[in-house]
């Protein structure tokens, strides 16, 4: 499906589930692991942090790859204005999921492309809300031991079993909450030729 004439393309990122996303549609491209610092800034708010960890993602792996079309990306998830990390294991995956019981969270998953060509940056911001059910830790437990996602912020995988926590999913786009807005990426890909009619 690429244009054969287009840029070589570069994912800002080592998650597999935004690689995963990418091997739907694009056959060519490779991966960096940019380092960055992911802490916020003083009175920095979580929607500006996601926007701005994309973007540093895609600009410290343009310095190397000055030709390459760069995606960055970055998802956060927000309980009570609070940023929840990645668990790491499971006791806090556990706290977190029970934080989470009966309340909403928003995924917050940033997309910065950085277009070698007339060196522009298209970025958007998804915001999508997930209501949780209301459960005990026996249903946490059961749950982690069985899609163990202590790499996913939020504590679940969406593409996993994770839907067995949830009341509801209100977005505009469905594969942002595994780590890319699609939808958005497709169609500027599209616009910047890297894609065939």
């Amino acid at each position: 499906m690429q244009n054969p004439s287009a840029p070589q393309i570069l994912l800002a990122s080592a998650s597999r589930y935004r690689q995963g996303l990418l091997d739907r549609f694009l056959n060519d491209y490779e991966t960096v692991t940019p380092d960055i610092d992911e802490s916020a800034e003083p009175g920095e708010d979580p929607l500006s942090l996601a926007g701005r960890l994309a973007r540093s993602k895609a600009e410290a792996a343009s310095r190397s790859s000055r030709d390459a079309l760069i995606i960055g990306a970055d998802q956060l998830a927000v309980l009570d204005n609070t940023v929840l990390g990645k668990p790491g294991d499971h006791q806090r995956a556990v706290e977190q999921l029970l934080g989470a019981s009966g309340k909403s969270v928003t995924f917050l998953t940033a997309v910065c492309v950085l277009d070698p060509a007339s060196r522009k940056r298209y970025e958007h911001v998804d915001q999508t809300t997930v209501r949780f059910r209301r459960f005990d830790r026996r249903l946490a437990d059961a749950y982690l031991k069985h899609d163990e996602p202590y790499d996913c912020a939020g504590s679940f995988k969406i593409e996993g079993a994770g839907f067995v926590l949830f009341e509801s999913v209100s977005t505009d786009d469905p594969t942002a909450l595994v780590g890319l807005p699609m939808i958005w990426l497709a169609g500027t890909l599209r616009e910047l030729g890297c894609l065939l009619p």
